[in-house]
């Protein structure tokens, strides 16, 4: 089976990434805009910066630009979201709600060392591995 998809692992990878960016940006819209049934918060609180790191960190992800850099940055804020908001309330993701966290965590990590890969502004740039 490994053989038979190994062709299509930078094609995959490339989806996942845009796929991940854009989920990404879209907590950050909703924090900040209000969409996707969001409520706007301010932009000088907590949840503010937070939703603003959300947005620019996706975009740069969805569209491979300084991939490496942004999704380490992104993961170290899916980190300190962990916790700051889930942990105190449970060790268990499960039970505190904190698997997105965790998952954009370890998501974002993994991005961080595998850099934007194909259909990314640093592949065009000839970085594809930033």
């Amino acid at each position: 089976m490994e053989r038979t998809l190994a062709p299509f692992a930078p094609y995959a990878y490339a989806i996942f990434r845009i796929i991940v960016g854009l989920l990404f940006a879209s907590h950050g819209a909703q924090k900040i805009f209000g969409w996707f049934g969001g409520q706007p918060v301010p932009l000088a609180s907590l949840f503010g910066v937070a939703g603003i790191i959300e947005i620019v960190l996706g975009l740069l992800i969805t569209i491979g630009l300084l991939t490496g850099y942004a999704a380490f940055i992104a993961s170290g804020e899916m980190a300190v979201a962990y916790f700051m908001s889930h942990f105190p309330k449970s060790f268990w993701p499960l039970e505190n709600e904190g698997e997105p966290a965790v998952l954009f965590c370890f998501i974002f990590l993994y991005m961080a060392t595998q850099g934007s890969g194909i259909w990314g502004v640093d592949a065009a740039r000839g970085g594809a591995r930033v």
